[in-house]
């Protein structure tokens, strides 16, 4: 099967496309849990039937094409008021194409090669499904500044529906290439989206995990189940899961969670497995988690003894004083709840909060997006909620509407 790869040479998307485009396929730098993201390409061949790009009318562009030269990206990217050298992770092209498409490829490497040139030691995401050759990783470890980890989406999936490029053998061989030429590059299995009846069978668990034998670190997680992706593969003739129950978070039952690490520890392998992506992609290079996740310790249970202790010892609980200092260097305002593990704020939205999370190591909450235990992160489709934390939530919602009326007087 041959895939599209797009042009090698991309065009510049018009003014008028441009100004037809979703706000957030517009934004070329935002923030999201895993790191600053970078994405001035849009556009993707490999019709992954799941793609986050039906969420914003962008699934069928299938050209990708540059919102603005790379350039003037990268200095949008290192301009961002959030941006902090050595400190805040970085995603590239993680929203809407492939980064190793060859067209997409040479905006990537003039990336990591700028930031690398200017000596920035920032965690960088690079997230794929294509084909990636022993001269890309050559590439890849002539960078000596810049946590690089290549994290490679492989699900096991083997309908073509769902995803075309299974019926060949592209990313795996990727994987083993860049397992065979590492040295500095961290190199992630990405295992998603793991979805009943898609890829959920003793054998097909087996095959993904004995694939990740020579990685450095295996991450799972679940599948975002909306209206927008789910009428799509249904059109298909997809059975899809989970019915009407659509969330904003991930989908990943516990029952499903049980069986993923239970497969794991029946594999016989010595690749570590991680729930969360910040904490696989920390341990590729014996740093601990960014996102302070040793705050929520029932995801740690999996993880490897000398990574729990890097985040133990790393922990700190903020003080009010922190607080105010990441506040005031942020130029954001909210009102706050310090409790052991985490902070709750309110009405700071996404992309403030995380960018105080990196900042500060440490799980920062919103109180009208709560998490709740052992569904951290995951929608709670498949998991019941402890009838004493949604006490406690209704204390902690209490609390805010109470400042804010004091506020307000």
């Amino acid at each position: 099967m041959t895939i599209a790869t797009g042009p090698r040479l991309l065009p510049m998307l018009s003014e008028q496309a441009k100004a037809s485009l979703d706000p957030y396929m517009a934004l070329i730098v935002g923030y999201r849990k895993s790191g600053l993201s970078l994405n001035h390409i849009i556009g993707c061949p490999l019709d992954c039937g799941y793609c986050v790009r039906h969420f914003w009318a962008n699934y069928d562009v299938k050209i990708p094409h540059l919102l603005c030269p790379t350039n003037q990206a990268i200095e949008q990217l290192v301009n961002h008021h959030a941006f902090q050298p050595h400190i805040t992770p970085i995603q590239l092209f993680n929203k809407a194409t492939d980064p190793f498409l060859p067209g997409v490829k040479p905006h990537l490497f003039q990336v990591l090669q700028t930031l690398d040139k200017r000596g920035f030691t920032n965690h960088v995401l690079v997230i794929t499904r294509f084909k990636v050759t022993a001269a890309d990783m050559a590439v890849l470890e002539r960078l000596r500044h810049l946590r690089v980890t290549l994290l490679f989406t492989y699900s096991g999936i083997t309908d073509p529906r769902i995803e075309p490029i299974a019926k060949t053998n592209t990313t795996l061989s990727s994987i083993r290439t860049a397992t065979s030429h590492k040295n500095r590059t961290g190199v992630v299995l990405y295992w998603r989206p793991i979805v009943p009846g898609w890829n959920d069978t003793p054998d097909t668990m087996a095959h993904v995990l004995d694939s990740g034998r020579d990685v450095d670190a295996i991450v799972f997680t679940g599948y975002y189940h909306k209206p927008e992706n789910a009428d799509h593969l249904r059109h298909l003739g997809v059975d899809v899961p989970y019915a009407d129950d659509y969330a904003r978070r991930k989908v990943m039952p516990a029952e499903l969670d049980a069986r993923v690490v239970a497969a794991w520890r029946a594999s016989g392998i010595t690749t570590p497995l991680f729930r969360k992506t910040s904490c696989g992609v920390a341990y590729t290079h014996a740093a601990p988690d960014y996102n302070g996740h040793w705050g929520v310790r029932e995801l740690c249970d999996i993880c490897p003894a000398a990574q729990q202790q890097r985040c133990a010892d790393d922990h700190r609980e903020p003080t009010p004083a922190d607080m105010d200092a990441v506040l005031a260097h942020l130029a954001y305002t909210t009102d706050y709840l310090i409790e052991d593990g985490h902070v709750w704020t309110h009405g700071l939205g996404e992309q403030r909060r995380y960018a105080m999370q990196h900042t500060l190591r440490h799980q920062i909450w919103e109180i009208d997006q709560p998490h709740y235990l052992h569904a951290h992160g995951r929608s709670l489709n498949g998991h019941a909620a402890n009838p004493a934390q949604v006490a406690a939530l209704a204390e902690i919602r209490e609390y805010f509407e109470n400042a804010t009326r004091y506020e307000d007087d």
